[in-house]
């Protein structure tokens, strides 16, 4: 959120039983704000966005396109973290439930 205008710093919670991806305030609350859901998504490395160098994206971006066709654009805190995310959530998406 601090890097893009239109984008909000969250927690964000894996779970692979339901396949999701949920999402919360960092500043609190129980209640997630939002779900992805994760089964037969495609996730991938975002090399090139368009005005992320306008607004420091830092390279670290990814992209979960769900089997809905809607797409979310994530920013990880280094490579290696994206990475991470990544991989844990290709695998959510082809073994949850």
């Amino acid at each position: 959120g601090h890097r893009r205008k239109n984008w909000k710093v969250r927690k964000f919670v894996l779970r692979d039983d339901p396949a999701y991806l949920h999402y919360y305030d960092p500043a609190g609350g129980e209640e997630p704000l939002g779900a992805i859901h994760l089964r037969g998504c495609v996730v991938t490395v975002v090399e090139d966005m368009p005005d992320s160098k306008k607004y420091d994206a830092d390279n670290v971006l990814f992209e979960i396109i769900t089997a809905n066709d809607i797409h979310y654009y994530l920013q990880a805190a280094s490579s290696a973290e994206r990475t991470e995310w990544i991989k844990a959530i290709q695998t959510v998406s082809r073994t949850g439930k």
